[in-house]
């Protein structure tokens, strides 16, 4: 079965955005991180991916997606109103505008990826919305090193009971890579089970 894998890039104080909620500043190492072990390794297991509309608005071209974005996998954009004309897409990647919220879109991407993970490219946002909502399995948080004093803190409004378990910690170049099991959404689940 699919894991949800929700990732988000940080800056050493604690912003995945910052204040005019651009993310450009955490990603001065983007053509190095294509090619690190990192990266590659979430390309090979990641069967499907989840975004929200901000993500794929910060797109100057919508169709520079295919062919050029990292996941040539299907992609789900949560959004309360899809575009007027879908982007360009491939025999790998397309495009499904979900308008029925957050739970609907990881539900359709499970199913798109079928035995490989979800993988949720998040913004401050969709980290609060989705780890308050129980729906990740595992958070992977990267920090770069660099501050970037205001903006959007991810964790901010997050629910205090919302327990992880450190599974790994990886280097890739500049950034260091933490990542958890959430241990809540675990519970939850199991409880399902017995009931």
């Amino acid at each position: 079965m699919a894991k949800v894998i929700l990732g988000v890039t940080i800056s050493l104080d604690g912003f995945a955005e910052d204040s005019k909620g651009s993310v450009g500043a955490l990603y001065p190492d983007l053509d190095a991180l294509r090619k690190t072990d990192l990266l590659q390794e979430s390309i090979r297991t990641t069967g499907s991916v989840v975004m929200a509309w901000k993500e794929f608005a910060m797109a100057e071209d919508p169709d520079w997606f295919a062919g050029n974005y990292e996941y040539q996998v299907p992609i789900f954009f949560f959004t309360d109103i899809p575009p007027k004309k879908c982007p360009k897409e491939t025999d790998k990647l397309t495009f499904t505008f979900v308008t029925d919220g957050i739970v609907s879109a990881i539900r359709q991407a499970k199913v798109a990826a079928g035995r490989k993970d979800v993988t949720i490219i998040g913004n401050a946002a969709t980290m609060q919305q989705v780890l308050n909502a129980g729906l990740a399995d595992e958070l992977q948080i990267d920090i770069i090193p660099i501050f970037l004093h205001k903006g959007f803190r991810p964790f901010e409004h997050v629910d205090e009971t919302i327990k992880f378990k450190k599974i790994r910690v990886v280097e890739a170049g500049e950034r260091t890579s933490l990542q958890f099991v959430v241990e809540r959404h675990r519970m939850k689940a199991m409880q399902k089970s017995v009931i």
